[in-house]
């Protein structure tokens, strides 16, 4: 395979080869569902997801947390499954299975042996075209999302990331936790959260992606059983819905500062900047950037914070997403009394990274790095799952390993640094947790 390989919506049928001789292929049905699988030379097991392109940031006022509702009430049961017969048909087989609410999409997944995977295919296609949304059920379940969200509130770590993003993003719906809030899953109806349901999961919003041991035709022939089964009306013609369109818009920073009191041992500090789109021509720089200034033991994060001044034990930095917006965000856990100096220290090496860049020695490194765990990753079959479907979601393109690495081998030291320079001129956020005076972070967050 030579570079990328674009992903029209409108193109029905598609196969190629990826790197390791890993065959893909795409499907799309007149109703607008689309398959894709990866076949694996020598796998024994393969992960399936159903994917539809729905997350919190889609949600109305009135349904703040309705996605990630959703997301646990599917496991609740159908009109032929109950709860305990879903997780048993997993559980006899050493299976796995589980699903991931995110900003923009939600999945529901599960790995299993090859001889499995039309269980799979069934059992899922089941839960997410019939649950029944039991209203006993559903109210057991606002219990289980409410000491879901009491479980991250008890981890300062979440907290200040959480309070990162809505400093950041500001009004903008990405600002948003992805499972509400204690008020608003309180307040939702079952009314509310079925009318998002019934908007969303249709067959012109449904993505479905296997990687592993997999057979195409039976793949697709089996979906096509278990919907039709489940009442889906796969003779009515419709295009897939719509990719996200970048528009282009900029963050307006919500704040520059958010404490957030907590009677515990560290200070746990998160500085942030808008950051670059999914589909910026600039992600693979912005993966090197990150990998070299806080993506690992060598970075200049971990050298200069924990390891010649032994000021925290974990620092790094991080650069989710999205289709039309990012977040670049640095993090470090360490004492309250040590909080201005480490801060002090996290925006000062950001300006030198923007005004120095990094060495031809940082940037071989990062590559190496990037290159090394990209392919790792793509020793499990999550990861090939996951990728099929965000190209088919997000990007638009298929990028197998070769072209991955060929866009990193692309990324220069000047890139680098005016990428940096770039960032370092955006309005930057701090959100803390911890015992601590505010006054301590008072003016280092700037508005540029």
């Amino acid at each position: 395979m030579n570079g990328a390989v674009q992903l029209p919506l409108g193109l029905s049928d598609l196969t190629f080869t990826a790197s390791g001789d890993s065959q893909v292929t795409r499907t799309v049905l007149p109703s607008g569902v689309r398959i894709l699988s990866e076949r694996v030379p020598g796998a024994r097991s393969a992960t399936i997801g159903y994917w539809v392109a729905v997350g919190s940031r889609d949600e109305s006022p009135a349904t703040y947390g309705s996605t990630h509702f959703l997301e646990h009430l599917l496991f609740k049961g159908t009109a032929t499954r109950s709860a305990l017969d879903i997780a048993v048909s997993f559980d006899a087989v050493g299976g796995e299975h589980n699903a991931m609410t995110a900003k923009e999409y939600t999945c529901y997944y599960a790995k299993v042996q090859d001889r499995d995977l039309p269980m799979a295919v069934e059992v899922i296609a089941d839960m997410l075209t019939s649950s029944t949304l039991d209203p006993e059920e559903f109210e057991i379940e606002r219990g289980v999302i409410l000491e879901e969200l009491a479980m991250a509130d008890d981890d300062p770590s979440d907290v200040a990331s959480e309070r990162l993003f809505e400093a950041v993003f500001g009004e903008h719906p990405l600002g948003r936790p992805i499972g509400g809030n204690p008020e608003t899953i309180g307040a939702a109806t079952r009314t509310a959260v079925n009318e998002h349901y019934l908007a969303n999961y249709r067959a012109k919003d449904l993505v479905v992606t296997v990687a592993g041991a997999v057979d195409h035709a039976e793949l697709v022939a089996g979906v096509e059983r278990a919907l039709v089964a489940a009442g889906w009306d796969l003779t009515a013609e419709a295009a897939p819905v719509a990719r996200r369109e970048p528009r282009g818009e900029q963050v307006t920073r919500g704040s520059s500062l958010v404490v957030v009191q907590r009677p515990i041992e560290q200070a746990n500090v998160l500085l942030g900047v808008a950051g670059i789109p999914s589909n910026d021509p600039r992600r693979s720089t912005m993966a090197v950037l990150n990998s070299a200034f806080g993506g690992g033991m060598s970075s200049r994060l971990f050298q200069e914070v924990r390891e010649k001044r032994g000021l925290a034990y974990a620092v790094y930095s991080f650069s989710p997403s999205y289709s039309d917006a990012g977040l670049f965000g640095i993090y470090a856990g360490c004492s309250p009394a040590k909080l201005r100096q480490v801060s002090e220290l996290l925006i000062s090496e950001l300006q030198l990274l923007a005004s120095g860049g990094i060495s031809q020695v940082e940037l071989d490194r990062a590559v190496g790095q990037l290159s090394g765990a990209s392919a790792l990753a793509l020793e499990d079959s999550d990861t090939r799952m996951s990728r099929l479907g965000r190209a088919e979601l997000t990007l638009g393109e298929f990028c197998d390993l070769d072209e991955s690495l060929r866009r990193l081998s692309l990324v220069t030291v000047d890139g680098v640094r005016e990428l940096a320079a770039d960032l370092a001129t955006r309005p930057l956020s701090i959100a803390a947790v911890g015992t601590i005076d505010e006054s301590t972070l008072a003016g280092l967050a700037h508005s540029r």
